[in-house]
């Protein structure tokens, strides 16, 4: 599958794309690269480009991933716990010295932050594609990266950053500083180890649960306090700098739409800033970068007032961001080329003046994960995979393929859809269009959440701020009400895929003559009529369906009381891939289809719809009843239990903490729903647990009276 095509742009900047650099100083034909997934890919399309050998390591939930499958060579390093595998940098270096790798790329997350890496790295001859160790020691420390800023004359926003972090000096640092009040990881980064202290009330728990999602994520628990802004914008900046003394930005990016403090869709350049504002955040994000002695590309992030559009340094990431093909779409650049270029000593290969913005650029990251249920995380197999072909404005940037499984254990990213348009408008029409063609069933996805987003009237107006899904969640999360129309493409779904795989049955036997295969409706001076159940959202629909002439039916979608003549055909393409075509009361339109046991998914002009097929009932054992939600605590998402924090016996109250759960990296704490008494405890801790597993029983009202 072809994942992603140079922008046309690029031909407009040639210039740029074809000035090739002869190095000067180590060659590097062989990378080793120390991640997975998606970035694993795209570092690897990057070094083939240049001739540049690749070596993949994975997990060992991992050995039939995509990144492996493209490398050059792979090897296993470990269980699919990341601190067992892809954080073992001792691991990675012996692979990198066996392998005769002449440098390490990290990718982003996982090492690629880490000091103690990056200083291994250089200790044993290794290149390390990144900064050096001392500029993401100081930029990896929030409290450090401030101080550095603020001595470079760069604005940063009130806060604490000391080296005290009794709970008592946070508390009154806290107080200080007036809630609310944002604590952050120092060594964070990607909404790990950040919460949200509305009240003093909420202080300290929120201020564990940071500080012990921070020690699993980077094995720091320290934390800094900041002033928490309401409606910022969050708006970035792409520098790179080489070791010659040369630094440039390549605009900036707004990644101010976000769910869970993670960004969910960004857009480069950001919109609705002047010319003299861009180059001020640029200006600024090269001074910070000249202050640490930054080497290779990273991302200084700011604050920035949606209304004065005035300015606060937030952090700087050392390493390439997710979004940083948006910044490519716009320049005319090959990021990782860039970085390996410079990694092995060579200078930018053009000057501040000569980069030049050309359009505008969108990337929405499709996520497993369920944005009606509080956009909490999903795992599990990639059923049905059906993606817009990858074109000269349109990139796929992935690491999965049609079944293959988003696992529990790492970050539950599918995709990154990622357009360009001549202009902002005509950038955001593309990305809804291709939002349609990206079809995904067997997981709940975000791409229904990201067209309607896309087509958000205050989103197409430009008026992003980080508090914009809080604000519109009315508007984004509008009731779910199915058309007839579209029961009746679901019915003729059920029918016209029976019909399908009737007919191969009957070809496979020599049978498909007989008059009850050619057609599955035919019966002797009798019109057949069929009841299609099925169940959307937990409701149970029975649709009927009554034959006519070929490809011809008679609908009802309220229990036969009125009917409406439809036409219905269903093709296959060479892929496999079914497309049904339609006409309900004289509209003709034409959906995606997938259907197996268990589901069948519908992609029309509004998304998806998905419904199950009810499944038989079993009897409970004798005396077994079925509790409410209320009567016990679930894991909302595949996991591993971190925490227990009750014991049978206990009385708890409403909104008390019961469980932590670990899920895609991040930590969610499970809160009692009333008042009661602890019957049971049914798992322990480091127990892995899938969604909706009890993991804390609730005594019965007569129980919690004894």
């Amino acid at each position: 599958m072809v994942v992603w095509s140079a922008p046309a742009l690029w031909k407009c900047s040639s210039s740029i794309v074809n000035r090739r650099w002869m190095s000067q100083i180590r060659r590097i034909d062989k990378i080793l690269i120390a991640n997975r997934g998606e970035i694993a890919c795209r570092v690897i399309r990057t070094a083939r480009r240049l001739g540049v050998k690749t070596v993949a390591v994975y997990s060992d939930v991992d050995e039939n991933a995509l990144h492996v499958a493209l490398a050059d060579e792979a090897y296993n390093i470990g269980p699919a716990s990341a601190s067992k595998s892809y954080l073992r940098g001792d691991t990675l270096l012996e692979v990198a010295k066996r392998t005769n790798c002449q440098a390490v790329h990290p990718g982003y997350g996982f090492l690629s932050e880490n000091v103690e890496f990056a200083e291994d790295c250089q200790k044993n001859g290794v290149i390390f594609i990144g900064p050096p160790a001392s500029a993401i020691r100081d930029m990896g420390i929030k409290s450090t990266s401030k101080a550095i800023m603020s001595n470079a004359g760069v604005p940063i926003i009130e806060g604490y950053h000391g080296e005290d972090q009794s709970d008592s000096r946070l508390i009154e640092e806290a107080k200080r500083i007036g809630f609310p009040i944002m604590i952050k990881a120092v060594r964070g980064g990607g909404g790990k180890g950040m919460r949200i202290a509305q009240t003093e009330a909420d202080f300290k728990e929120a201020l564990e649960s940071a500080k012990s999602e921070s020690q699993k994520a980077f094995a720091d628990s320290v934390v800094l306090l900041e002033k928490f802004v309401g409606e910022p914008r969050h708006v970035e900046v792409q520098v790179f700098a080489d070791t010659h003394g040369n630094a440039v930005h390549l605009f900036e990016r707004d990644c101010s739409v976000q769910r869970r403090h993670q960004k969910i869709i960004e857009e480069a350049p950001a919109p609705g800033l002047s010319n003299d504002l861009r180059s001020e955040l640029g200006m600024a994000a090269v001074r910070a970068a000249k202050a640490v002695g930054y080497v290779g590309a990273g991302t200084v992030e700011f604050i920035l007032d949606r209304r004065t559009h005035s300015f606060h340094f937030m952090e700087m990431n050392t390493r390439l961001q997710v979004e940083h093909p948006i910044t490519e779409m716009i320049t005319g650049t090959d990021l990782v080329e860039w970085q390996i270029k410079i990694a092995s000593g060579e200078k930018i290969p053009i000057r501040q003046e000569d980069i030049k913005l050309n359009g505008h650029a969108f990337e929405a990251r499709i996520y497993a994960e369920d944005p009606r249920g509080g956009f909490l995380p999903g795992a599990g197999p990639l059923l049905y995979l059906r993606t817009p072909n990858a074109s000269e404005d349109v990139r796929i940037e992935t690491g999965v393929r049609q079944g293959d499984e988003v696992s529990v254990h790492y970050d539950p990213m599918i995709a990154k859809l990622v357009v360009w348009g001549n202009d902002r408008s005509e950038a955001l029409t593309k990305l809804s269009s291709k939002l349609l063609e990206y079809n995904i069933a067997g997981l709940e996805t975000n791409v229904n959440f990201l067209l309607d987003l896309s087509k958000h009237k205050e989103f197409v107006a430009g008026n992003v701020h980080t508090n914009f899904i809080r604000d519109h969640n009315d508007s984004l999360f509008r009731e779910e009400k199915l058309s007839d129309a579209q029961l009746a493409n679901a019915a003729l779904g059920v029918v016209l895929t029976d019909e399908m795989d009737l007919l191969k049955d009957a070809i496979q036997r020599n049978d498909h003559y007989n008059p009850f295969v050619v057609e599955s409706g035919f019966r002797v001076n009798h019109k057949l009529i069929r009841d299609i159940k099925l169940k959307y959202k937990g409701e149970d629909l029975v649709i009927k369906v009554k034959y006519g002439e070929s490809n011809q039916y008679s609908i009802s979608t309220d229990n036969g009381k009125s009917w409406q003549f439809t036409k219905g055909e269903l093709s296959e393409n060479e892929d496999g891939n079914l497309t049904l075509t339609v006409n309900y009361n004289g509209a003709i339109t034409k959906v995606n289809v997938f259907r197996n046991e268990d589901i069948l998914a519908i992609f029309d002009q509004n998304g998806k719809y998905q419904f199950d097929f009810p499944q038989p009932l079993f009897s409970l054992e004798e005396g077994e009843q079925q509790s409410g939600a209320s009567n016990k605590a679930v894991a909302p998402m595949p996991g591993v239990i971190d925490k227990i924090l009750v014991k049978a016996g206990d009385l708890v109250k409403k909104g008390d903490s019961v469980f932590v759960l670990i899920a895609m990296k991040m930590e969610y704490i499970v809160k009692a729903g009333i008042d009661a008494k602890v019957e049971s405890v049914l798992h322990q801790v480091g127990d892995n647990v899938p969604k909706d597993t009890v993991v804390v029983k609730f005594a019965s009202e007569e129980n919690k009276k004894e």
